[in-house]
């Protein structure tokens, strides 16, 4: 009963997260134009829309593994993208992880670069100057991206002070994090165990989910 009236808030609350982001990017386009300007790639947007789109990975690589078909996994993918039910999940063994620790391993560390390089080529962030209509849009998407990490983050972790740990990090260093976690994760996955335990495991809160 509990897990059903959780279900219901998650459904509500990404459902105003979508609406606000439509209602943010509709009222940028009107308000600042078009973002496909060349003025507007300054160091610390660049950096943000890799960060956003590192995140975005992460997303994406978990709507290819739940969508039952490659079809309906490109769909969803190019709509995380551009706007930032299986039954049964199979047991899809873990060369998977391999892979993934890889990927994830090298994607943290070049944005944990780039950061760095902007940093020492551009100054920190937090100015004034560069908050423009554009990258307040692309700030919204990014942390709406980064609540829905962390909604897993609560899920996966065991306890409520680690989650939170993790949560400050993601808000903090966003996809740099993201990745670390991903590989941490994939780390503590043996090659015998099915995917799903990456996404939930017995350890959690809440347990495996159960498989319908």
């Amino acid at each position: 009963m509990a897990a059903a009236g959780t279900l219901v808030v998650y459904k509500a609350v990404f459902a105003a997260l979508g609406c606000l982001m439509v209602g943010t990017l509709v009222y940028t386009c009107i308000t600042d134009g078009s973002p496909f300007r060349t003025k507007l790639l300054t160091p610390w947007m660049v950096t943000t829309l890799v960060d956003l789109y590192v995140n975005i990975a992460a997303i994406s690589t978990w709507v290819v593994y739940k969508e039952g078909n490659w079809i309906t996994s490109i769909f969803w993918v190019v709509l995380l993208i551009c706007f930032g039910r299986q039954d049964n999940l199979p047991e899809r063994k873990c060369s998977f992880v391999v892979i993934g620790r890889t990927i994830f391993s090298i994607l943290g560390i070049l944005m944990a670069a780039l950061v760095t390089y902007t940093v020492i080529t551009d100054g920190l962030p937090f100015r004034k100057d560069l908050l423009t209509p554009w990258m307040a849009a692309t700030l919204i998407d990014f942390y709406i991206n980064v609540f829905a990490i962390s909604v897993w983050v609560v899920h996966r972790e065991s306890t409520w002070i680690s989650a939170v740990i993790w949560i400050c990090l993601l808000i903090c260093f966003g996809s740099i994090t993201t990745c670390g976690y991903i590989v941490v994760q994939l780390l503590q996955v043996s090659y015998q165990d099915p995917v799903y335990h990456l996404l939930l495991n017995s350890h959690s809160k809440y347990g495996i989910a159960p498989l319908q």
